[in-house]
């Protein structure tokens, strides 16, 4: 569980309703003022339509459901997987790149899975480079889209917002007869842009912010293990492999290789899709 996720969106809620109960003199009954059943459906199923309209509905559903992924990320540990691909290294080095085979089929992570098996298979090194590479550029694509999906949506709930203030203005400005309800009408229209920034600003900009800095975590995951399956396939000395992929971590980081005691078969960077 991601609790940065789950923390940020209960304190938003928290210091929204606060500010209300403050600004209203803690009046519970203020709360209520920002309820309106229409104003909702404005925003929200606006909102909706148009994210619809945006994109293909395959899409569409699949981008809902990736949000999900924001309060339980995939457990990618770069310094595992550069642990695994030492030991790969070395069991390379030792029994031959043949020896791979076995240990990839221990393996749960198919990425490095595939990657091994080309080496295997003696798959020309430009090309094992060409098939991962156009591999990770779609996945980083994939990616790319789902958060500009959620950013798309952060524009569409304000200007939503607006108009639900704007059918309120005019239904407000034809009915001038009653001084008394113009007050009450006013606050009704402005709340349809309130929702709107909510929208924006509490839900979709900050999963789409999350859903990139996850997806720039998975991608330098997957380059290590690229990084490090080309090194294994020119049959570089395993020391020297990992030293070169301990510089794609931060020095904060590279403390962390080794760490497991370089043990396993090979599939300790696999489960962790």
């Amino acid at each position: 569980m991601e609790l940065g996720s789950l923390v940020g969106l209960v304190l938003a809620v928290v210091f929204i309703i606060l500010a209300i109960l403050m600004t209203a003199d803690f009046d519970v009954a203020g709360i209520a003022a920002f309820g309106d059943a229409g104003s909702v459906m404005v925003v929200v199923g606006g909102t909706i339509a148009s994210g619809l309209i945006g994109v293909k509905l395959k899409n569409f559903i699949g981008s809902l459901k990736a949000a999900a992924v924001i309060f339980k990320p995939p457990a990618l540990d770069p310094a595992s997987a550069i642990d695994t691909v030492v030991r790969l290294a070395n069991t390379a080095r030792k029994e031959g790149v043949l020896a791979l085979e076995e240990s990839a089929a221990n393996m749960d992570d198919v990425f490095l899975k595939k990657g091994i098996m080309l080496i295997v298979d003696g798959t020309d090194p430009e090309l094992v480079k060409g098939i991962m590479e156009t591999e990770l550029g779609y996945t980083d694509e994939r990616h790319e889209n789902i958060a500009g999906f959620y950013s798309a949506l952060a524009t569409y709930a304000p200007s939503w917002g607006m108009i639900g203030t704007m059918i309120g203005l005019v239904l407000m400005l034809g009915d001038l007869d009653d001084p008394d309800a113009l007050g009450p009408m006013m606050a009704i229209a402005l709340i349809t842009t309130f929702y709107g920034c909510i929208l924006a600003n509490v839900l979709f900009n900050p999963i789409a912010s999350k859903l990139k800095d996850i997806s720039k975590e998975e991608i330098l995951y997957r380059t290590v293990m690229v990084e490090g399956m080309l090194s294994i396939q020119a049959g570089e000395n395993p020391r020297i492999i990992e030293e070169k992929l301990k510089s794609f971590l931060a020095p904060a980081l590279r403390g962390g290789v080794g760490a497991s005691g370089g043990g396993g078969s090979g599939g300790g960077g696999g489960g962790e899709e």
